[in-house]
């Protein structure tokens, strides 16, 4: 793996992190991915603004919240990027959710499915009318195959 930014970025993954915007606003959300771009993708992410009223004297600073959901982050905005916590202990195991499809090699067994080479439950070992391969074609249609002026190379009929 190169050693840039993309490796150092990978190993925060699954973490919550405070990313800090070119127009000042901050969001914080679980870190999903990126790109060589450095465009960020953040799930449950909130947006923290902050307002400012007053003139040359400030007089009253609010900070407002909004909830986003999944966000894409550009690359080009982003100014910062802070660790806020560790990954939820739920993602940290690494388990299937229940219900959840998981990867495996190429006519690998599934769990729980019938031996490899076993007949599918309900199939027996009766052919299955219509299934293709178990049955002979169907024979030619009467009159020698396909109607007139509809094969290759003949001259249209007028």
């Amino acid at each position: 793996m190169p050693s840039g930014k993309g490796s150092k970025l990978l190993r925060y993954v699954e973490h919550r992190l405070r990313v800090t915007l070119h127009d000042g606003r901050t969001i914080i959300g679980t870190f999903l991915a990126f790109d060589k771009h450095l465009n960020l993708v953040l799930s449950d992410a909130e947006e923290f603004r902050v307002l400012r009223k007053g003139g040359a004297a400030l007089i009253e600073e609010k900070t407002e919240k909004r909830s986003l959901g999944l966000v894409l982050i550009r690359g080009e905005n982003v100014v910062s990027l802070a660790v806020e916590g560790p990954p939820p202990p739920s993602v940290t195991g690494k388990t299937a959710a229940p219900g959840g499809s998981m990867a495996r090699p190429r006519g690998a067994p599934i769990p729980g499915g019938p031996p490899m080479g076993a007949v599918p439950m309900g199939l027996g070992a009766a052919p299955v009318l219509g299934a293709p391969g178990m049955m002979p074609p169907p024979p030619p249609p009467p009159g020698g195959g396909m109607p007139p002026g509809m094969g290759r190379g003949m001259p249209p009929q007028y």
